[in-house]
């Protein structure tokens, strides 16, 4: 099951008064605690990445506004999701350390490690109501990126490189940039060897100089019981290889999309339906009987003397409750339904209905029904 997002300013140690000066600051110190290229923790990685991705909503003003209101799942889904680059986040690093970030955490003079990590891939698997009521082992087929074992995902014919001239084999190069009135020095990737500080003599014939090929695989993944749309599954290693083959693989997030029900609306764990009846069933009330997603029938008692937009409650028969015991519920709302055509016999039927439950006084009935609404 995926684990629960901890709070954003939880993450990066602050409260929620906390200005840009202090969400800064305590980026900057938890950066270069767990910075992948200097922290020897199992799952600095990991931690980097909950970092960057705290700090690239809460600097946005407007995120931050966005996140403080309707949390990680935001309005109507997750708006903050995304994938490339660090996390999925577009923060600059060396802009927000001010230079060369790895001159400022490691020292001058040490270079930047070649290990590096390839591209997350997301795809989408769309599963059904049932599934999010009993869990379901789900299997699907992809075409994933693997490394070309002919340059043993180099990119480079028989695996041979030499070093990049733009940047004499350091994956890196210094650059001017203008930033408003002023302009900054400011290290950045090679992009003739993307950071890598080699390349290939001559391209390899098999994957053209890319370095991987396209390779089917069977992913398999359980889906959770009471499992929330939009809800991302992580497979580790099974994204892109590293670049030029040199570091370890991203990971490949299956995004599910729960399909619509032919009536049911879900909200969290309670499932909302609308019953349209007629006049009869509301006033002498009725037994209905339907079809339920777990397989036994949804009995649905209408009491005499309802009314369309009067809603039934039904209990333990909605979805499972994804962060604890038990079910949700089934609500009905009432609705009246009006035929649009009507023969003969069953229009004189309601004529003669008419005459017997109108109100002789309609005045009174107006005044009657507001002191009513009045008192409710």
């Amino acid at each position: 099951m995926v684990a629960e997002k901890r709070d954003y300013y939880e993450v990066l140690g602050v409260d929620k008064s906390a200005s840009a000066k202090d969400l800064k600051n305590a980026f900057r110190s938890l950066a270069r605690k767990y910075h992948p290229d200097r922290s020897t923790e199992a799952d600095a990685e990991d931690k980097f990445k909950e970092i960057q991705e705290a700090y690239a909503i809460l600097s946005d003003s407007q995120k931050r506004e966005q996140y403080d209101r309707f949390g990680h799942q935001g309005a109507g889904g997750n708006p903050f999701g995304g994938f490339g680059g660090s996390g999925g986040f577009n923060i600059n690093l060396e802009d927000l350390f001010g230079g060369d970030i790895f001159s400022s955490m490691f020292g001058g003079g040490r270079q930047r490690s070649n290990k590096r990590r390839g591209n997350d891939i997301l795809v989408r698997h769309t599963i059904d109501m049932e599934m999010v009521l009993n869990g379901s082992n789900e299997e699907i087929e992809l075409d994933l990126p693997s490394p070309c074992q002919s340059c043993e995902g180099t990119g480079a014919e028989d695996g041979e490189t030499t070093q990049c001239s733009p940047c004499g084999g350091q994956g890196r190069m210094r650059v001017r940039q203008q930033m408003g009135p002023f302009v900054q020095d400011v290290v950045k990737e090679c992009r003739d060897c993307s950071g890598i500080g080699e390349i290939a003599k001559s391209r390899c014939s098999d994957c053209r100089g890319s370095g991987k090929v396209s390779k089917a695989e069977t992913i398999r993944f359980d889906v959770p019981i009471g499992v929330e749309h939009g809800t991302r599954m992580r497979m580790r290693g099974k994204g892109e290889p590293a670049p030029n083959g040199k570091g370890v693989a991203g990971d490949l997030f299956v995004e599910l999309e729960v399909q619509e029900h032919p009536w049911f609306e879900r909200q969290n764990s309670d499932l909302i339906m609308s019953l349209p009846v007629g006049f009869t069933d509301l006033m002498l009330g009725a037994t209905i009987k339907i079809p339920h997603i777990d397989g036994d029938e949804l009995v649905i008692k209408i009491p005499s003397n309802s009314s369309a937009g009067h809603t039934i409650t039904i209990r333990k028969r909605g979805l499972p409750n994804s962060r604890g015991s038990g079910r949700g519920e089934v609500v009905v709302l009432l609705k009246l339904h009006v035929p649009k055509k009507l023969d003969k016999a069953t229009k004189k039927a309601l004529e003669q209905l008419r005459e017997a439950l109108s109100p002789a006084d309609i005045e009174a009935r107006i005044r009657t029904d507001a002191e009513d609404r009045r008192m409710n």
